[in-house]
C-alpha cells in the first residue's frame, strides 16, 4: 500500500520544539526527493523543507537556522526538528514525495 504517514505534531509555546516525521512506503520513498509544506487557514502553501535522495537540503528563508530536515534511508522516513518555533509556524505540515503523493499532514501549532 502507498502511503505517507505524518506524526509528531501538537501545542507548543514560543520558543519551544517539535520534531516531525513522516513514514513513507519504499517504493515512494526509495530514490525520491521528499519535501515537507506547509498550510495555514487562509494562507497559501508553503514548502518549509526538501531533502534529496543523497542528502542535499534545501530551506525556506522563514526557516533557516531553526529547522533542520534529515532522513533515514533504511527506515523510510523523513524528519522535520523545528526549534524556536513561533506563532507564524502554526499550520498543518504535510510530507510530499516527488513521485506525487501527500500525506494527509499533521497540526502544528505554536501558542502561549
Amino acid at each position: 500500500q502507498v502511503q505517507l504517514v505524518e506524526s509528531g505534531g501538537g501545542l507548543v509555546q514560543p520558543g519551544g520544539s517539535l520534531r516531525l516525521s513522516c513514514a513513507a512506503s519504499g517504493s515512494i520513498f526509495n530514490g525520491y526527493a521528499m519535501t515537507w509544506f506547509r498550510q495555514a487557514p487562509g494562507k497559501q502553501r508553503e514548502l518549509v523543507a526538501s531533502i534529496t535522495s543523497g542528502g542535499i537540503t534545501n530551506y525556506a528563508d522563514s526557516v533557516k537556522g531553526r529547522f533542520t530536515i534529515s532522513r533515514d534511508n533504511a527506515k523510510n522516513t523523513v524528519l522535520l526538528q523545528m526549534n524556536s518555533l513561533k506563532p507564524e509556524d502554526t499550520a498543518n505540515y504535510y510530507c510530499y514525495s516527488t513521485i506525487g503523493y501527500r500525506g494527509q499532514g499533521t497540526q502544528v501549532t505554536v501558542s502561549s
